[in-house]
């Protein structure tokens, strides 16, 4: 496998690390559901941002700078790719109608699950580009048709009674026509059901998965050191939860944070076909990365347009896994 700064004590104490901050957030932060406010959420995105950052210094004291810049760009490229996600996190929310207070316990699972693929995902890229060097131009040429593609099409919808996985589990696994409080399954007539909570689990997770084939691949064009492609995915993973809570009503303010994505896949697409031929500087990537994101964000915030805000329902109603919708239980 490529060298790595990552031995294992320190894969070892990063995994206790993220376990710790996982299980304070659970168990001690978010122990009982609530509705999650702007201001609330600030904080948090700042924490996490905070201990990010904390983190990348250490990548730079003890790895030296070029570590340390590949890290940064790679924090920042999956943090603005997570956007889109969750923009579609906000669609699924407002179709199933999942209350407020409990979307929170569906991120915190789906995320959860997000790191254990990015691991896998992560893992098995390294091996395939150190034993098949030629992959690289496989990866490159995905990332510019993957970058092509976002510049080209139009809004995300999602429409979840035609998803294949959501028709699938829907055939499959008994389910409950309510929301029973924060569960994901209940016990009913001696059988266990799953509850609409968890198909919006496995809506979030199929979502994160997809997103998953565009994320790993651009933070290898950077980078091809494991774990700082791991330790960058999941900073930015960790504070994704925040994020979204903290911009859940006005993501359509980013309208052109699309094509800044975009025209990034396809640079660090290019960067990775080319990397035989010329090696682009960690230090120019990074600038090319803050450049096309923050001139695309900048240029949200200057040309303004009829905003149509991604809205919540303003009750804790739900909605059945088919068209019709019901009344909400809060049985537990």
């Amino acid at each position: 496998m490529a060298d790595s700064i990552g031995s294992p004590a320190l894969w070892v104490g990063f995994t206790i690390l993220v376990l710790t901050l996982l299980i304070a957030d659970l168990t001690i932060f978010h122990r009982k559901p609530h509705v999650i406010g702007v201001k609330e959420a600030g904080f948090w995105v700042i924490g996490w941002v905070s201990i990010a950052a904390l983190f990348n210094a250490g990548v730079y004291y003890f790895a030296g700078t070029e570590r340390g810049l590949e890290f940064t760009a790679g924090y920042l490229v999956e943090l603005a790719l997570s956007v889109d996600n969750m923009f579609v996190f906000a669609l699924i929310f407002t179709y199933f109608a999942v209350p407020k207070e409990f979307q929170h316990r569906v991120l915190f699972w789906g995320i959860l699950g997000a790191l254990v693929m990015r691991l896998v995902f992560i893992l098995l890229g390294a091996t395939l580009l150190d034993r098949f060097h030629w992959i690289i131009y496989v990866f490159g040429a995905f990332l510019i048709v993957t970058g092509i593609k976002i510049l080209r099409e139009s809004d995300v919808h999602v429409d979840p009674e035609v998803s294949t996985v959501f028709r699938l589990f829907r055939r499959f696994v008994p389910m409950t026509k309510d929301y029973h409080g924060q569960n994901f399954t209940i016990v009913e007539s001696g059988k266990r059901l799953a509850t609409p909570l968890l198909a919006v689990l496995v809506l979030v997770e199929t979502t994160d998965l997809v997103f998953a084939l565009d994320s790993v691949p651009a933070i290898f064009a950077i980078t091809n050191d494991p774990f700082i492609v791991y330790t960058s995915n999941v900073f930015a993973i960790l504070g994704l939860r925040s994020l979204y809570f903290l911009l859940a009503g006005i993501m359509d303010l980013f309208r052109f944070l699309k094509v800044g994505l975009g025209a990034v896949l396809i640079f660090v697409g290019f960067k990775m076909a080319l990397t035989d031929i010329y090696h682009i500087p960690i230090g120019i990537s990074l600038g090319v990365i803050v450049l096309l994101i923050g001139g695309s964000v900048l240029l949200s915030v200057l040309i303004k347009e009829d905003i149509i805000h991604v809205e919540e329902p303003e009750e804790a109603e739900t909605i059945q896994p088919t068209p019709e919708r019901s009344s909400r239980h809060t049985d537990n």
